[in-house]
């Protein structure tokens, strides 16, 4: 197995085995960003085709997109089956709507040149080659179709749960490369689009307290294909670090997303 697939097969693990606590737990708390991504596409008229949603997750986007197309087609791709079956319950409801298991981050030929628009949210930084995916997606357009993705870059905040999390884990965990974010809008531009927008995207959201954070993060968010991969002692040694670090009680912050529109 290539280093690439390896990755993937981690992802689709670990949000295999989180599904229920990101429905509950992140899917609220990340809805303002999932309403951003789906406004950046309702401003102006589509041209014909469906409308494509890589890295769909349990499909939190589906409800808005169908309040806005309900004649059109609109599918989403996860490579987690757990999350695909999770998506389905949510297509059920909607005739035109679907949702398939496959890896987003090289979209099949079949989209190539026919969808009106790619939304995508907070899917975008976990692929293998973000800038490769991106160019994909931009690829799937056609022309006057519209890109809408919001994710997460490197730096979210300077304080607040994510930063002290990402302090403690550079100890432990190899520091990624960053070069990828700057070659996001060189590959979409490459493919034919037009960036319209490249914004910080900032909402509030509000935790309990440090430990309901650490462990949903861990059991049901972007942590849990490495606590799989580290055991169960890394992950005890690593609450105990950031429970010592973090405030008492409730905990609001304010994490920076960054969010690219486009046009083909």
């Amino acid at each position: 197995m290539t280093d690439r697939a390896e990755r993937l097969a981690r992802l689709a693990q670990g949000w295999d085995a989180a599904v229920d606590g990101y429905e509950a737990y992140y899917v609220p708390r990340f809805a303002p960003w999932v309403a951003t991504a789906v406004r950046a596409i309702t401003a102006e008229t589509l041209p014909d085709g469906p409308v494509l949603v890589p890295c769909c997750g349990t499909f939190p986007e589906l409800d808005a997109l169908v309040a806005h197309f309900p004649e059109r087609e609109i599918v989403g791709i996860d490579l987690s089956a757990g999350m695909v079956r999770r998506a389905g319950e949510r297509t059920a409801r909607h005739p035109r709507a679907r949702v398939v298991r496959g890896d987003a981050s090289t979209l099949d030929s079949r989209w190539s040149g026919g969808c009106a628009a790619v939304v995508s949210v907070f899917g975008l930084q976990q692929l293998p080659e973000p800038a490769l995916a991106i160019r994909s997606w931009v690829a799937a357009l056609r022309t006057g179709g519209r890109l809408s993705v919001v994710f997460w870059p490197d730096t979210t905040e300077v304080d607040g749960p994510f930063a002290l999390l990402a302090e403690l884990l550079r100890a432990h965990v190899p520091a990624g490369d960053d070069s990828w974010e700057r070659r996001l809008v060189p590959a979409m531009t490459a493919q034919g689009a037009v960036v319209e927008r490249d914004e910080q995207s900032s909402y509030p959201i509000c935790h309990p307290d440090a430990a309901t954070f650490f462990d949903a993060h861990t059991r049901s968010g972007p942590l849990r294909p490495l606590a799989i991969a580290r055991g169960d002692a890394f992950v005890t040694r690593l609450r105990e670090e950031f429970l010592r670090r973090a405030p008492a009680g409730r905990w609001q912050h304010r994490p920076r997303a960054r969010h690219l529109v486009a046009r083909r």
